[in-house]
């Protein structure tokens, strides 16, 4: 399945480049050649500019979070967002620098920002994802029943099978932390 997204990435790209030449072309039918170039052109020294600005505060954030002991999992994925936002900003385009501004602007920036720890966290063990973006919260509803699985000894360890326990054992939800 992930073959075959790399496999329309081309076509993907071949769509936008597309699409960013007609935005241009109805925007320079709108205010101008000149003033549509010199447009693009602020988008992208402003991309530029700020490509070093949100590298530099995310390496200290990252620095100030791993020197307090906190999990940097949340500094890192804001300035990896900050960082797209400002790459697609300085490359040249319109559609690419909207994208780009959005992902800037605090209330998308945020959303961006739990997608892709939310992405990090399905694709990582889940002890990796807790050591790097800190405890992960479960919802559970009171009075659910739970069923817990003891583990299994390995096979030539194991007594006979009437001397074992039941696979499952129901009970109560008791709410609490997962320290193991």
């Amino acid at each position: 399945m992930q073959r075959r997204g790399f496999a329309l990435l081309p076509l993907a790209l071949a769509a936008l480049v597309v699409a960013e030449v007609a935005v241009f072309l109805a925007v320079a039918h709108a205010i101008g050649g000149g003033w549509a170039l010199l447009l693009l052109a602020v988008f992208t020294l402003t991309g530029m500019a700020l490509l070093r600005r949100e590298g530099i505060r995310g390496w200290r954030a990252f620095r100030a979070a791993a020197d307090e002991g906190r999990p940097p999992g949340p500094e890192v994925t804001n300035s990896l967002v900050g960082l797209g936002g400002a790459l697609l900003l300085a490359a040249p385009g319109y559609l690419t620098s909207l994208a780009g501004l959005l992902l800037l602007v605090p209330p998308f920036r945020g959303v961006a920002r739990r997608g892709v720890e939310s992405f990090a966290a399905r694709r990582i063990d889940p002890l990796v994802a807790g050591d790097l973006f800190g405890p992960r919260k479960v919802k559970v509803r009171r009075g659910d029943p739970v069923v817990v699985v003891p583990a299994q000894p390995s096979p030539a360890a194991q007594p006979s099978p009437a001397a074992q326990p039941s696979a499952a054992i129901e009970g109560e939800v008791i709410e609490g932390e997962v320290l193991r």
